[in-house]
């Protein structure tokens, strides 16, 4: 019966390399970079932005909280706001911190509407703003007004002589 013998330089060999390929798969994993918060916010504002869709929502508040409220020594701005899909009405906030340079979050009107982009399979996963994009309406004129004109001019031309 030839059976597989630990003294056999082949198998030897084998379970040397695999004992390496183990090991350096086990470093890889202990030694990597992990992504840190602000770097996993970015990649999610970033998909949403590109595969989000998009709804209406209504901006309802402001929120800035200093370092002793938020625990980051910077403090933390928050836009709350809400939408609707399918008869469920979310009610989120985003922290746009990051984006300040991009938002002043007392500029925001209050009680105006909002474009909000949200992930399809998970609706609660949305945002407002990002670095590329901007569902905030600045003012009452970015809100789409229906003019009703109930008599058009009348165009009065000379009669021929």
């Amino acid at each position: 019966m030839d059976g597989l013998s630990l003294r056999d330089p082949q198998v030897i060999g084998t379970l040397a390399a695999a004992s390496l390929c183990l090991g350096g798969v086990a470093i890889y994993f202990a030694l990597r970079k992990k992504p840190s918060a602000e770097e996993l916010e970015r990649e999610r504002r970033g998909y949403l932005v590109q595969a989000g869709r998009i709804i209406d929502g209504t901006l309802l508040d402001i929120s800035e909280l200093d370092a002793s409220e938020s625990g980051r020594p910077a403090g933390m701005q928050l836009l709350l706001y809400k939408y609707e899909i399918g008869g469920v009405v979310y009610e989120c906030s985003q922290d746009v911190t990051p984006l300040r340079d991009l938002v002043n979050i007392h500029d925001c009107r209050l009680g105006f509407p909002c474009s909000v982009r949200y992930d399809t399979h998970k609706p609660e996963n949305s945002i407002v703003i990002a670095e590329t994009w901007s569902g905030l309406r600045g003012t009452a004129n970015s809100v789409p007004v229906r003019h009703v004109v109930t008599n058009p001019p009348q165009s009065r031309t000379a009669p021929l002589a």
